[in-house]
């Protein structure tokens, strides 16, 4: 058995599955057809109503707000739409590892600055507060090249959620430099308490230079209907709506429609009963499924970054080098042969190296990504074959 793949078992909210078996089953006959290519009217609806709520602004439904096949073909389109060749965009390490494929696809190039820390800790875990950015590093790569930074708060895979400073440190280099922000929000509803999401589009002068990016699969659990969305001032939109309306032209009608419902019934929990909103009781039954994790990393000896967000944990496997025979491994990145080692065992994860660029590579030679939205019994799992592999016993 396979576990803390990156792939769910964990179950969405009842309504949401219920709503899409009664769209399905609905005599409109409408909504089995195409809608509007920019976004489903009633999705675009309640979208832009809450997202006017969290960030403190009107959206226009029509004319700022796009639903994507997933958060990640929004990336696409808005990379397509707003880079041209020879621009650079910054983005920060570690790194959702499709940004820079698709970065340079379109002939723009990505330049690359890490989140560092300074090891120690005084003997504590890490935790992915304990990452910045150097200031410094940060202003040197702003120029007249840059068209713009791409910023994933909270962070995938190293669950860091950026604190005020840090995201006004980035907003003043924005502004300085004309420079456009890709907040890449997907984990908005995934932060641990004590820490807060913020949006960067909420920041002063940070509107007019901000396209957000949100996933309905993320939010939901439901990552298999492939529906994310973009928002921002009507300008900066156009060019990747009309890249959109050429290639996928409209997402699936049913699946809006359903996600819609999801979204009108949460919204009002938000407001009337927040403690029964998913947006926030998620997180609260994540936060035990991330002690639960953690504690068996450490019990095994290894060295896991606690972190603020998401619901991946980045876990450093150097201290059991001795425990690991990796002579029969043929790959020449070591946190790919650790990962091929662990999947024979049982225990799969992702390797850190996918997520820097190649000059930072060596950066997360020791470092595993693991999904922690399972099942109690496949964490369970996972922490027997932890103990198994690298017990003292």
């Amino acid at each position: 058995m396979e576990v803390l793949a990156r792939i769910f078992d964990f179950a969405p909210p009842k309504h949401v599955t219920e709503a899409l078996a009664d769209v399905a089953r609905s005599d409109n006959v409408l909504l089995h057809q195409y809608t509007k290519e920019y976004g489903h009217p009633r999705l675009v609806n309640i979208l832009s109503k809450l997202y006017s709520k969290l960030i403190n602004r009107e959206i226009n439904p029509d004319t700022e707000m796009l639903i994507s096949e997933g958060a990640q073909q929004a990336l696409y389109n808005i990379f397509n739409g707003i880079l041209d060749y020879g621009d650079e965009v910054i983005v920060i390490e570690p790194f959702f590892e499709s940004y820079e494929p698709m970065i340079r696809e379109t002939g723009a190039k990505p330049i690359f600055i890490p989140l560092t820390h300074n090891g120690s800790n005084n003997g504590c875990v890490l935790t992915t507060n304990d990452f910045h950015l150097d200031k410094k590093e940060l202003e040197s790569m702003f120029n007249s090249k840059t068209k713009a930074i791409l910023l994933n708060t909270p962070n995938n895979p190293l669950g860091k959620v950026f604190n005020m400073e840090e995201m006004q440190m980035i907003a003043d280099l924005c502004k300085k430099w004309n420079v456009l922000c890709i907040a890449d929000e997907v984990y908005e509803w995934l932060v641990y308490k004590p820490y807060q999401h913020i949006r960067m589009a909420t920041l002063p002068g940070m509107w007019e230079r901000t396209i957000t990016v949100g996933s309905a699969g993320k939010t939901f659990n439901i990552t298999g209907w492939r529906t994310g969305w973009a928002y921002g001032p009507a300008g900066l939109m156009n060019n990747f709506k009309v890249i959109y309306q050429n290639s996928i032209y409209a997402h699936l009608t049913p699946i809006q429609e359903a996600i819609a419902i999801a979204f009108e019934k949460e919204f009002d929990l938000m407001l009337n009963n927040p403690k029964e909103c998913f947006f926030y009781t998620l997180s609260e039954e994540l936060f035990t499924k991330r002690e639960f994790l953690m504690k068996a990393f450490v019990k095994a000896g290894l060295k896991p970054i606690q972190p603020q967000g998401g619901y991946m944990i980045m876990a450093d496997f150097q201290s059991q080098d001795l425990k690991i025979d990796l002579s029969k491994e043929t790959e020449s990145s070591k946190d790919i042969q650790l990962t091929k080692w662990l999947a024979r065992k049982g225990l799969m994860g992702f390797p850190g190296s996918a997520f820097y660029g190649t000059e930072n590579k060596h950066m997360a030679k020791n470092l595993i990504r693991f999904c922690f939205i399972k099942q109690d019994e496949n964490l369970c799992a996972a922490a027997r074959i932890l103990d198994e592999l690298f017990s003292n016993k």
